[in-house]
């Protein structure tokens, strides 16, 4: 069961790039922010992958949105997650289940706040070769 479980939550917070505050000049990720595909699987146009992504503490996966909905479990340490209002949008300490919608309108960065890595199993549904994520230009936070 906890083999499922890890398949149907692995796959998508880190392959996103982080955008300085101006108007779209991207840089990569935090330092040290790492993807780790698991599992991949094509069932006719939509692909499921399931990814390990660990954010080392003080860093952060950069603005994103995927184009299929995602969903992870923390494995270890605490998300921060934020949407494109810079709110928080949820806190996930380990055992917690995160969902993201879809969408360039969902657009949210995941940050590492405390002193521990974060490690995430993160199940991307994703139609046919699309990529984990798509860049986003930060919506105006004053954090990255």
């Amino acid at each position: 069961m906890r083999s499922a479980l890890r398949i149907a939550v692995t796959g998508a917070m880190a392959a996103a790039t982080v955008l300085v505050a101006g108007p779209a000049q991207a840089t990569p990720p935090g330092p040290g922010v790492t993807g780790r595909v698991i599992s991949q699987k094509t069932v006719g146009d939509t692909d499921y992958i399931l990814r390990e992504v660990t954010i080392p503490p003080g860093q952060a996966t950069g603005w994103h949105y995927h184009d299929g909905p995602l969903y992870a479990f923390t494995q270890q340490g605490t998300l921060s997650h934020y949407n494109s209002t810079c709110a928080s949008d949820g806190v996930y300490p380990k055992g917690s289940f995160i969902q993201e919608p879809a969408g360039p309108g969902n657009v949210h960065i995941g940050r590492n706040e405390g002193d521990t890595p974060v490690v995430l199993d993160v199940l991307y549904v994703l139609p046919h070769g699309a990529p984990f994520s798509q860049d986003a230009p930060n919506p105006g936070c004053p954090f990255e």
